[in-house]
């Protein structure tokens, strides 16, 4: 099943600057959608989510100096 879907021209030139190569832009769509999509609360491990902590610190730290 197909369907269409309208958009500006700079809609579309703003698309194609994220699309890849090889990719359809049905392919583009879904991706972007799909990265959208909220974290799912308790996704990560302790262990994980600490590690994220500390590296939003380091990241953090290294532009205040």
């Amino acid at each position: 099943m197909s369907t269409s879907i309208r958009v500006s021209d700079g809609t579309k030139r703003m698309l194609q600057t994220l699309k890849k190569e090889d990719e359809t832009f049905d392919e583009l769509l879904a991706r972007l959608a799909q990265s959208e999509r909220p974290i799912a609360i308790g996704a990560w491990s302790e262990d994980d989510a600490d590690r994220a902590r500390a590296a939003v610190k380091r990241s953090r730290e290294s532009f205040e100096r």
